[in-house]
């Protein structure tokens, strides 16, 4: 088994000068960095105060699902043979906040878009979907469901 490391700093931005002495004393941005990488800018959500064109933990958690499955399945396809020339997912968290203000993720919606370049094989388009999802990192790690509802198609020839 080989292990791997991953650094982040997360630095608070938001101090307006009066620190945290009230909740809404203080902004919640933030900057995300990692080395050899460009800030992520981040707030919360702006439920809860946040700053609606920063990215929110719930926003990168999602997109690190999503990521991971579209990672892992364009791998799958180059060593099966299949060809994907497009691949978008509007993937979707659905996260349950508690009286105490506590919550948790209870499922991500994959909803990939995937074109291929020739007609294919799209069930074993379809099942590279399945093999993506049990061989992701982050889904493997989270203790809540993620479905995936894969939509394939066959790109339009040119001239045709």
């Amino acid at each position: 088994m080989r292990i791997h490391d991953y650094q982040a700093t997360v630095t608070w931005t938001g101090n307006t000068g009066l620190g945290t002495t009230s909740y809404t004393s203080y902004s919640r941005d933030h900057e995300v960095r990692a080395p050899n990488r460009p800030p992520i800018l981040g707030s919360s959500d702006p439920d809860f105060r946040g700053t609606p064109t920063r990215y929110s933990p719930e926003d990168l958690l999602v997109s690190a699902v999503s990521a991971c499955h579209m990672l892992w399945y364009l791998h799958l396809c180059a060593s099966s043979g299949l060809s994907v020339t497009a691949y978008t997912d509007d993937a979707v968290g659905e996260m349950a906040e508690h009286m105490d203000g506590s919550g948790e993720f209870r499922r991500v919606t994959l909803r990939p878009r995937v074109e291929l370049a020739a007609p294919g094989d799209l069930n074993l388009a379809q099942e590279l979907h399945r093999r993506a999802h049990r061989l992701c990192f982050i889904a493997r790690s989270l203790n809540f469901e993620v479905v995936c509802q894969p939509e394939i198609t066959i790109q339009a020839s040119v001239g045709g």
